[in-house]
């Protein structure tokens, strides 16, 4: 009786998989339309594409103070600021309550 009822239930399962097989549909929308999406992101990131072709030096800044300030920005990963002690937030000797 057991192995009956297991065969039963094997029956049903499978005549309801060939059934659900029938409601399912592809997706054509979904597959013509796929990457769009990161494809339109990374062209609203761009602010001038046509950047390249432009031949103008930049203006504003002279060549000592950008080379200064590269090097600056290189040093602060290689030597990165000590981290602060979490119980020092908020913390001041100074009186700050403001009596």
């Amino acid at each position: 009786m057991k192995i009956q009822h297991i065969a039963f239930r094997l029956t049903l399962v499978t005549a309801g998989c060939a059934l659900l097989n029938g409601c399912l549909s592809s997706t054509p929308v979904w597959d013509r339309t796929f990457g769009e999406s990161v494809k339109t992101i990374t062209a609203l990131q761009v602010l001038n594409p046509a950047a390249s072709a432009n031949t103008d030096p930049v203006a504003g800044i002279d060549g000592t103070a950008a080379t200064a300030a590269q090097q600056n920005y290189g040093k602060s990963y290689m030597a990165p600021p000590p981290p602060t002690s979490v119980f020092t937030i908020g913390v001041s000797g100074s009186g700050a309550s403001g009596n």
